[in-house]
């Protein structure tokens, strides 16, 4: 039982160290966006956010709700 968790554990932290390498190593190294408005080749596509896509369908429809302005 213990030998199982102490090789779970190795494997989860040999995961975060791969995860983590263009962190560590790379001066200002940071984790590139994941944000589908941030992606190029989606853009080039057409492809947007859904909450882009929700807005854009709102001012297209003479029957849509209006946004709350905050």
């Amino acid at each position: 039982m213990v030998g199982k968790i102490v090789i779970i554990t190795l494997i989860i932290a040999i995961a975060i160290a791969f995860l983590c390498v263009k962190v560590i190593f790379r001066r200002n190294g940071s984790f590139s966006s994941q944000h589908i408005h941030d992606s190029e080749a989606m853009r080039e596509r057409g492809i947007h956010c859904v909450l882009d896509q929700d807005r854009e369908m709102r001012t297209r429809s003479r029957w849509a709700v209006n946004e709350k302005s905050k």
